[in-house]
């Protein structure tokens, strides 16, 4: 059974970091590529990070690129994990932040970017 966990969300202040992590289960990890998504309040849900399995290359939504990094480890172990470091934080990054395999959606952690 797929599992996928959201952590690391929070309140920042702008100009500030957060590192997010996606703990999955249940999939060949190194197999299937991985992706970040997030979904303001009254917007639809935006695509903004993925990465490739079994290469690890990344790809970013202009809106994020050069200041997310998103990252995976190795992949040998029961639980993996995927990151999601976010750098140079803006008011407008607030949103709930969904890691995705597939079909497969975790429940979400909340971004909140506010002085």
């Amino acid at each position: 059974q797929v599992q996928l966990v959201e952590s690391g969300g929070g309140l920042v202040q702008p100009g500030g970091s957060l590192r997010l992590s996606c703990a999955a289960s249940g999939f060949t990890f190194n197999r299937g590529g991985m992706t970040w998504y997030r979904q303001a309040p009254g917007k639809q849900r935006e695509w903004i990070a993925t990465i490739t399995a079994p290469g690890g290359g990344t790809y970013y939504a202009d809106s994020v690129k050069g200041r997310f990094t998103i990252s995976r480890d190795n992949g040998k172990n029961t639980v993996n994990t995927v990151y999601l470091q976010m750098n140079s934080l803006k008011p407008e990054d607030t949103a709930v932040y969904y890691c995705n395999f597939q079909q497969y959606w975790g429940q979400g952690t909340q971004v909140t970017v506010s002085s």
